[in-house]
């Protein structure tokens, strides 16, 4: 049997990070995909790696801090056909527990911003609409 890596999903990772407003963490893409969309931070999950250790690895990459996880907050289920993307990527709740975020990663970010659930801007990705429903 011959898999076609191309055709085969990918394992993405975010953080639903909260403050103790009770705001969240949004970040704006610059690359697809969902470019120009805000979003959790998170990644890719890379082989070998457990979906705990990527998510914590990739919030210290993107934003510079340390995080605590607390727990699954969603399991997205990203298909897009028509841009041949199929990610599953699990989205964990966390604190920050050191650092202050910054943008370490201006390639692939724009802007971090703080936000209340109910002032939410009105461009976020998938993932971010999936695990916020």
């Amino acid at each position: 049997m011959t898999i076609n890596i191309e055709k085969t999903p990918r394992v993405g990772c975010g953080a639903l990070i909260q403050d103790a407003n009770n705001r969240i963490l949004l970040v704006k893409r610059r690359r697809a995909p969902e470019a120009g969309c805000w979003g959790f931070p998170g990644g890719k999950v890379d082989f070998g790696e457990t979906v705990e250790d990527a998510i914590c690895r990739e919030i210290m990459e993107e934003l510079g801090i340390s995080i605590a996880l607390n727990g699954l907050a969603h399991l997205v289920n990203y298909i897009d056909l028509d841009e041949n993307q199929h990610w599953l990527a699990p989205v964990y709740k966390a604190t920050i527990s050191k650092g202050i975020p910054s943008i370490m990663e201006p390639h692939a970010l724009s802007e971090l911003a703080w936000y209340s659930l109910d002032e939410l801007p009105g461009n976020l990705t998938e993932a971010t609409r999936q695990t916020l429903k």
